[in-house]
């Protein structure tokens, strides 16, 4: 059994699931599916095909496929459509035919079990799902340069959480505690700034005395390391809200947009720039403020970010929340393109969300990085060289450097 389409992709929204089973009695799989616990209606109930609506709208279709075609099915359905367009014109070329049941040469199947060797039928090595956009991704394949896709088991950090000391749900220790339960090397505690004062954002004199904490639990806590980070506000005309010798004396510092969000493309774009050039700045945080399906991104130009991320050094944080996914997968594809890194960063406000890293990892990979491009697949050591570099005028780190 597999789940295919967009879910299979890691797309970051999902408007229905197409399940495919291969199964010695159809009858009773449909039976049991149409009966499932959450089936709230039946849409359509067949031999090898049935539909169902679980909950109030999420649509889930069953299909029964024999397993000689098992492999077949699983490419057409799992998609993308336009990538399946391409393959089918790859095997018209050969003068193949190419559809869900498998790769046919005249009216023999010469392939169709396994995902593998329907590619292989077309030259092509496994193209991972995630890929699967028509986004280049068949050139690639051909030239054999296909990405090692960044896999959870490559971070070995988390460089975006919020204690109780703001807007946090837990306290210090606690995340440090949950943090190095899943295997992490080191956090980065980046608290809100004043400007923020709706979820207690710290001012200068607490923010401090907030490091003070952090500096102390990092010394009590061996084989680990609790960078003192903040996520600091951007003001409307680029500078930021705590002032810079403060800033010098942390680890770690985001630059985020909470405030003023419907400023034009140009303003905005000038906004975040300058904040990127202030060498105290390590990562830009939810460049675009999106929210999904709550709010739409603001006006930026993603290009003009990324450009000057390369020139400054500056890393670009995906925000790992599932309801922000924020970069995007075709923005982290351009910032591969320009050497630029992307930080992978959950924002846990609470010790539970250190379990969406999953979810900023599926969108890494959906825009082809690899462990390398990934700030906090680095080590510990590794990492603090890397921001070290860029706070004292040296520059930044590429993605083909300080892994």
């Amino acid at each position: 059994m597999e789940v295919a389409g967009s879910f299979r992709r890691l797309a970051e929204t999902v408007g229905d699931l197409d399940v495919l089973v291969t199964c010695a009695d159809s009858a009773s799989a449909m039976d049991r599916f149409v009966s499932f616990p959450g089936v709230s209606r039946v849409i359509a109930k067949g031999p090898t095909k049935s539909s169902v609506v679980i909950g109030r709208d999420l649509q889930v279709d069953l299909r029964v496929v024999e397993g000689t075609s098992f492999g077949a099915a699983l490419v057409y359905f799992t998609g993308s459509k336009a990538h399946n367009v391409a393959l089918r014109g790859m095997a018209l070329r050969r003068g193949l035919k190419l559809n869900e049941y498998g790769v046919f040469r005249g009216g023999e199947r010469i392939a169709g079990a396994t995902e593998e060797e329907v590619y292989a039928a077309l030259g092509l090595p496994l193209i991972p799902p995630e890929l699967r956009e028509n986004r280049g991704e068949i050139a690639l394949a051909i030239d054999g340069t296909l990405p090692g896709l960044v896999g959870l088991e490559d971070i070995r950090g988390d460089l975006h959480t919020h204690t109780d000391a703001t807007d946090g749900r837990d306290s210090l220790e606690a995340m440090v505690g949950a943090a190095r339960a899943r295997g992490y090397l080191y956090i980065a505690v980046t608290n809100h700034s004043k400007r923020v004062r709706m979820v207690g954002g710290l001012d200068e004199r607490a923010l401090l005395a907030h490091w003070e904490e952090v500096s102390a639990l990092d010394r009590r806590t061996s084989g680990f390391h609790v960078l003192k980070g903040v996520e600091v506000d951007i003001l409307e005309e680029g500078s930021l809200d705590i002032a810079d010798e403060v800033l010098a004396r942390a680890d770690y510092v985001v630059a985020s947009v909470h405030y003023n969000m419907d400023m034009p493309r140009s303003g905005m774009t000038r906004r975040i720039v300058r904040a990127m050039e202030n060498p105290l700045v390590d990562a830009i945080g939810h460049a675009t403020g999106r929210r999904l399906n709550r709010r739409p991104p603001y006006r930026v130009d993603a290009d003009g970010l990324i450009a000057a991320a390369a020139r400054t050094g500056t890393w670009l944080e995906l925000n790992a929340a599932p309801d922000r996914l924020d970069i995007d997968d075709v923005t982290c594809a351009a910032a591969r393109r320009h050497g630029v890194r992307v930080s992978i960063a959950t924002d846990a406000h609470h010790c539970g969300g250190f379990e969406f890293m999953r979810y900023g990892v599926n969108q890494a990979r959906r825009g082809g990085l690899e462990a390398g491009d990934v700030a906090n697949t680095m080590t510990y050591r590794s990492l603090a060289a890397a921001v070290r570099r860029r706070k004292t005028g040296r520059g930044g780190t590429s993605s083909s450097s300080g892994r």
